[in-house]
């Protein structure tokens, strides 16, 4: 018998979210990119393994904190001094995750796979900013948080990464655990009826 097919998270809400975006005329968009592959990458950034990943990548690893490099389908978020999430579209996991340790050879180098764990809200439009924050204590203004710009941060009552996209109509990723994707969206929904398409 064949394995049944995976359930995002926030599958039961997707059709919440699409009512929210209908009903904002275009301000903004709310939706679930699910099944993103996620690695967390630990290693020296000033060690042979670094540089040896990101040939093999073909990405360099950002080391300015709270930054974004992309290459192709390929996003890595600066998370600390040696740490990072790799982003990839769906079911990449093991290859990424074997051309990883392949590539640092004998060099110490941690990578683990935490698909599994998170979801990516996806937030855009013209009031996306204003929308996230509500709940948010960074300065999202685009000179502060523009494109290519990510941070750890508290969004509502829940610890999430928050990602800048390439422009300004892209919008924002927003990454976080799978057991309170369903709190996260009540409180982007929430928030979007309150102070967005109650002033449309």
């Amino acid at each position: 018998m064949a394995d049944p097919a995976p359930r995002s998270p926030l599958a039961q809400h997707a059709h919440r979210l699409t009512a929210a975006t209908r009903a904002s005329n275009g301000t903004v968009r709310l939706a679930e990119i699910p099944f993103l592959t996620q690695l967390d990458i630990r290693l020296d950034p000033k060690g042979p393994a670094a540089g040896a990943v990101g040939l093999a990548l073909d990405l360099h690893l950002p080391t300015q904190p709270n930054t974004v490099a992309r290459a192709g389908h390929l996003t890595a978020l600066w998370l600390g001094p040696d740490e990072w999430l790799l982003v990839a579209p769906p079911g990449a996991e093991r290859h990424l995750e074997r051309g990883i340790r392949e590539a640092a050879g004998m060099e110490p180098v941690s990578v683990t796979d935490v698909s599994a764990q998170h979801t990516t809200l996806l937030v855009s439009g013209p009031r996306a900013r204003d929308l996230l924050a509500h709940g948010c204590a960074l300065d999202l203004h685009p000179r502060a948080f523009g494109p290519g710009r990510c941070a750890r941060t508290r969004l509502g009552r829940t610890q999430a990464v928050l990602i800048a996209r390439d422009t300004h109509r892209a919008g924002f990723w927003v990454l976080v655990r799978s057991s309170f994707a369903a709190y996260l969206t009540d409180w982007l929904l929430d928030a979007a009826t309150e102070h967005l398409l109650g002033s449309t």
